[in-house]
């Protein structure tokens, strides 16, 4: 079976094929062991991502207690739409080929369907797909797609000179914003909605939409990356702070009545990454992309 391969670190993405590249069903959650990453989708039957994941190499947990690459906050223009997708209840199913398929249905608090479908696409690279399906007009709809790591104390967005850490100094909250649209949009007054409101320092435009968190003790580092035209910019607060987590904002657009509009995101776990191979990494996964 024909099988494309990256180097990353000391760590070697072998892309789809593998019987182990699936997930399984275990009770109300989904279970997964790719030979370099074991864990569980859906932990409790909640919508909280991947976890707990432990990283097979080292024994390491990785994630915090919120998981890694859940939906968290569903923003648009004029609200916070409550529930947040993570305590809004979902129903999922494994589909054939081992992606977990999670749906969220339309109702008098949420004017829209959602649909994630989580797929391996290699030993440590998970794909996570988001569809929103309008039932009434949203004006600069966002999903708030979170990942929380346990370490992992120091964090970097991508900009235009490589990639800077998010340290104390430039501010508790930090985003990095695909350009001064996102910007603004970032700004609007979504973020002041309850509960727990934040304000996000623009620190850069984005060279691309991709941010780490890198572990010294263990040598692991935890990547996100999307399509630029899907994901409007990449978040996260300075390193050490105690959330440890990393965020994709998803979407960013208007989705007419009756449209279905979609987004792309990976997460991916590597050993020994450098700044060069992270770039190259996500170069490839946009060409990947386009190729879909």
């Amino acid at each position: 079976m024909k099988r494309s391969r990256v180097l990353c670190g000391i760590c070697l993405l072998a892309i789809a094929g593998r019987a182990e590249l699936r997930f399984s069903e275990a009770g109300n959650a989904f279970s997964f062991d790719t030979g370099m990453l074991r864990g569980v989708l859906r932990s409790q039957g909640k919508s909280m991502g991947i976890g707990p994941v432990t990283e097979c190499g080292t024994g390491v947990n990785i994630t915090g207690s919120l998981g890694l690459f859940s939906h968290y906050r569903l923003l648009d223009a004029e609200r916070r739409y409550l529930p947040d997708a993570r305590n809004w209840p979902s129903q999922a199913r494994l589909l054939p080929d081992g992606a977990v398929e999670m749906r969220w249905q339309a109702d008098a608090q949420h004017p829209f369907d959602l649909l994630a479908v989580y797929a391996w696409a290699s030993s440590n690279a998970l794909d996570v797909t988001t569809t929103v399906t309008a039932r009434q007009p949203l004006r600069r709809f966002e999903v708030f797609m979170a990942s929380y790591f346990m370490g992992f104390p120091a964090a970097y967005g991508y900009g235009a000179d490589g990639f800077v850490e998010a340290k104390k100094e430039l501010g508790d909250w930090l985003s990095f914003p695909r350009d001064d649209a996102a910007a603004a949009l970032i700004a609007d007054g979504r973020w002041l909605w309850p509960p727990n409101p934040v304000t996000f320092k623009p620190v850069a435009r984005y060279a691309g939409a991709l941010g780490l968190r890198r572990d010294a003790a263990s040598g692991l580092a935890g990547v996100v990356m999307a399509p630029p035209e899907e994901c409007f910019a990449v978040l996260m607060p300075y390193g050490e702070e105690g959330h440890r987590s990393l965020y994709l904002s998803l979407f960013g657009r208007d989705v007419r009545a009756g449209e279905a509009a979609t987004a792309r995101a990976r997460l991916v776990i590597c050993r020994n990454l450098s700044d060069g191979q992270a770039v190259r990494m996500y170069q490839a996964y946009l060409k990947e992309m386009k190729q879909r």
